[in-house]
């Protein structure tokens, strides 16, 4: 299969050499251990008064237009958006590839229609949800974020999306549930790195409820004013700004509510690297490079490196739920 790259953008612009195959080194041997197949790629990381209008298709809506989208006062202001060849052809997405440029093309025929998510745990109210039903949850708003990898990357997207809080109060969680778990589909005829033993599949991520009731935390569904394109999470995928990138987990299949702390992927790949709580910290190096710089995708690849801004620049909403915790110790 030929796989269009993004011209204006190569690897090795935007992942530092030694980081890149630092993460690289450390994904072969997990698939060593694992008996898997040697890698070829790079690694991890990685918005309704009346109901908006989304007609998807059987089997993948991307690039229909989303309509009534309603714009939100939460929206991240004065920020130069990431174009949409960069955010769809510069992706982390391990189901389907461990390199950033091969994802959008081997999930072009992925099936998100129909769709449905299991909603369980400690809940008054489990139930299955279809995609359509969600969709109707609440007005679909857009949500203007950064978008920050652990890498050293980051972008400024338009998603369009809902609070994660519609979601959580058609359950109305239990009062011992503490956490919300989180988890991918499990498809191995159609994301080809399933059959491997890259991750621990399926992908698992997790918040604290506080985190996941803030009014930043949504569920995504769109990208620029477009049903959500399959390399990005389609149909549904988790957006908290001010946490790195891979806490977003996409094709999200089932939510759980739970009392104690749930696992989450790359904490159990390596829990000295990627912590649950993953807040982005520029005071907080990863153990293989620092956290302090990030490049804009987009940006010249002449421009210097911007800094990282604590919780991504939003320490004004979120600092508040950590108050007291020491964020170099639960990272």
């Amino acid at each position: 299969m030929l796989i269009k790259k993004a011209a204006d953008i190569a690897s090795s612009e935007i992942t530092p050499k030694d980081q890149y195959l630092n993460r690289r080194k450390f994904l072969l041997g997990v698939s060593a251990m694992a008996g898997a197949a040697p890698l070829g790629g790079l690694a991890a990381c990685q918005a309704r008064s009346s109901p908006s209008t989304v007609a998807l298709a059987d089997t993948n809506g991307a690039g229909t237009k989303i309509d009534d989208i309603q714009k939100s006062p939460l929206s991240t202001a004065g920020e130069k958006l990431t174009p949409f060849k960069d955010i769809t052809n510069y992706n982390n997405y391990y189901e389907f590839s461990t390199d950033k440029y091969e994802p959008n093309g081997l999930a072009q025929s992925f099936r998100t229609h129909p769709w449905t998510v299991k909603i369980d745990g400690l809940v008054k109210k489990p139930k299955t949800l279809d995609i359509d039903t969600i969709l109707k949850l609440a007005p679909l708003e857009e949500r203007i974020y950064r978008h920050r990898c652990v890498e050293g990357w980051s972008m400024v997207i338009p998603w369009v999306g809902f609070p994660l809080s519609a979601l959580i109060n058609q359950a109305e969680p239990l009062a011992n549930a503490k956490f919300v778990a989180f988890q991918t589909i499990v498809a191995p005829d159609q994301m080809p790195n399933q059959k491997r033993a890259v991750l621990d599949w399926p992908y698992v991520e997790g918040l604290r409820m506080d985190e996941a009731m803030h009014p930043l935390s949504i569920l995504a569904v769109g990208l620029y004013d477009e049903v959500l394109p399959n390399v990005d999470g389609a149909p549904l995928r988790l957006v908290v700004p001010w946490k790195y990138g891979f806490k977003g987990i996409k094709a999200i299949v089932k939510i759980s509510f739970t009392e104690k702390m749930p696992p989450t992927t790359w904490n159990i790949m390596a829990s000295n690297e990627y912590g649950f709580y993953s807040n982005v910290n520029p005071n907080k190096d990863h153990p293989r490079w620092s956290q302090a710089r990030e490049r804009r995708i987009g940006d010249s690849v002449l421009a210097p490196k911007r800094p990282t801004l604590m919780f991504n620049g939003y320490a004004d909403q979120v600092a508040g739920l950590y108050s007291g915790l020491d964020l170099n110790k639960n990272y």
